[in-house]
C-alpha cells in the first residue's frame, strides 16, 4: 500500500493537534467542560459539542493511534471521492457515532434512574445531586454495579476521533476489501477481515462492558461500532444511488 497525505487529511490532523495542544496550554478541565460531549440532559450540553467532540483527546496514545490510522486510510478514500465528500464522511461518522452510544446511554441512564424512583427517590432530586458532581451510597445499594455504572453515564463525557476512523475503516473495507494490511508488520491480512474482526469485538466488548457514553475502561466501543455503522450504511447508500465515485469537488 502506498501513502501520500491527502490535503483534507492533513488539515484533519492538523486541526486534531492544534486541539490537542490547546488541551495542554488551556487547561483540560475548561477543553473538556465546552467542546467535550455531555449528556443531553447533562447542563454542560452544548449543540456544538456534537462536532468538537471529535477533536479532543485525552492523551498522546489516544491521538496517536487515531490520526495514525486516519493517515493510512483517509488518503485513498479522499482520492476516490476528492475532498468535500471525504470530510462529509467523515463528519457524519463522528456524528453518527456519539448519537449512537447517546441513545444507548438514554435508555440506560433512565432505566437506573426508574429504579431509584421505585424505591422512592424523586428524579429531579437524583438529577439535582447528580449536577453537584455527587452520587449517594445508598444508590450504590440499590443499583447493581452496572446500574449504578449507568446512572453515573449522565456525567460521562464523550472525547475522540475514533467513532469516525471506524466509519473511515468500514469504508475502505467497502471499497478494497481485498487488500492486505500486516500484522505486526508480518502477518498478511484482508482489511475486511480485520476490520470485521475489530467491530465485532468492540460490540461484544460494549455488552459485557458499561452501557455508557464511555464504556469499561473508558473506551466508547458502542461509538466505534456506531460510527462503522454509519460508514457502512453511507457506503451502500452511495453504491446503491450510483454515488461511489461521484467527487465532489
Amino acid at each position: 500500500m502506498m501513502f501520500r497525505m491527502t490535503e483534507v487529511v492533513k488539515q484533519l490532523i492538523i486541526i486534531n493537534i492544534i486541539f490537542f495542544v490547546g488541551k495542554i496550554i488551556i487547561g483540560q478541565s475548561i477543553i473538556y467542560e465546552y467542546l467535550a460531549f455531555h449528556y443531553f440532559g447533562n447542563p454542560s450540553f452544548k449543540p456544538w459539542q456534537i462536532v468538537s467532540y471529535m477533536f479532543i483527546h485525552a492523551d498522546i496514545r489516544h491521538i496517536f493511534f487515531n490520526m495514525l490510522l486516519l493517515f493510512f486510510f483517509g488518503p485513498s478514500l479522499e482520492d476516490q471521492w476528492g475532498g468535500s465528500k471525504f470530510l462529509f464522511f467523515y463528519l457524519s461518522c463522528g456524528v453518527g457515532a456519539i448519537l449512537a452510544t447517546q441513545g444507548i446511554s438514554y435508555f440506560a441512564f433512565h432505566d437506573s434512574l426508574n429504579i431509584l424512583a421505585t424505591e422512592g427517590y424523586n428524579k429531579a432530586d437524583v438529577l439535582a445531586v447528580l449536577n453537584e458532581g455527587k452520587s449517594m451510597v445508598k444508590w450504590e445499594e440499590i443499583l447493581t454495579l452496572r446500574e449504578f455504572n449507568n446512572l453515573m453515564s449522565y456525567r460521562v463525557i464523550g472525547i475522540g476521533a475514533s467513532g469516525a476512523i471506524y466509519g473511515v475503516l468500514a469504508a475502505f473495507a467497502f471499497l478494497f476489501p481485498n487488500r492486505e494490511v500486516y500484522l505486526m508488520f508480518v502477518l498478511p491480512v484482508k482489511i475486511k477481515y480485520l476490520i470485521a474482526f475489530y467491530i465485532i469485538g468492540d460490540l461484544i466488548s460494549g455488552f459485557k462492558g458499561q452501557m455508557i457514553i464511555g464504556a469499561a475502561g473508558g473506551v466508547g466501543y458502542f461509538g466505534h461500532v456506531g460510527g462503522a455503522l454509519i460508514g457502512f450504511l453511507m457506503m451502500l447508500y452511495w453504491k446503491n444511488h450510483q454515488f461511489k465515485n461521484n467527487r465532489w469537488n
